[in-house]
């Protein structure tokens, strides 16, 4: 039986975008399961980390951040724009709308919402905070609009909770991280590593 990967994330985490077919693709390759667990980065986890909004970032590091997620985009072949219309946005909509998603129909189907989520604000300048705009990604994903009307259920907010909670209980400070067996690979640039250690 293959290995499980807590997948820590936030739904509008450019970097998460780019790592997250990726992640997919390995899992199917190694047998590993994976758990869809999105998290309140900029809320909960910046403030005790030491993690920064963007906008609070030194100059020459939001620079340097532009011209990585370029050559990330060039490199994947993943289209991405670098200043997105709806950018600053909200995550914490998505993510309990992926969390609804694994609820209703397991890991396979959040992965596909988040998948969507992500494309959406990083490659079709669509508003993820948008309630229209996620019961329209829901659809596209063939999953009814009664996912939405979960996602505002308590045991939703509480699974967002949790694993917020989880993510910091395991020391993690950014997003995307793979945690396997309590090991933390940050950022979608470790992905070889997350494979190489699945494949052990």
């Amino acid at each position: 039986m293959g290995r499980t990967v807590d997948y820590y994330f936030a739904p509008q985490s450019p970097w998460a975008y780019l790592g997250h077919q990726r992640l997919a693709d390995i899992a199917q390759r190694t047998g590993a399961s994976l758990r869809v667990m999105p998290i309140d980065l900029g809320g909960k986890v910046f403030p005790i980390s030491g993690g920064l909004p963007l906008g609070q970032r030194a100059p020459q590091r939001q620079a340097y951040r532009l011209i990585e997620l370029q050559r990330f985009s060039e490199h994947l072949n993943a289209p991405l724009n670098l200043k997105p219309r709806y950018f600053p946005v909200g995550g914490d909509d998505a993510a309990r709308v992926i969390i609804a998603a694994d609820l209703a129909q397991g890991a396979a189907a959040a992965m596909k919402v988040a998948g969507a989520v992500l494309s959406a604000c990083w490659a079709q300048e669509r508003n993820i905070a948008d309630e229209k705009v996620l019961t329209e990604l829901l659809a596209e994903q063939g999953l009814s609009a009664t996912v939405l009307e979960q996602a505002h259920s308590q045991a939703v907010q509480e699974r967002y909770e949790a694993y917020t909670q989880s993510a910091i209980d395991v020391g993690v400070f950014g997003a995307p991280s793979y945690v396997i067996d309590g090991e933390i690979f940050w950022g979608q640039d470790r992905l070889d590593f997350v494979e190489r250690a699945l494949a052990s």
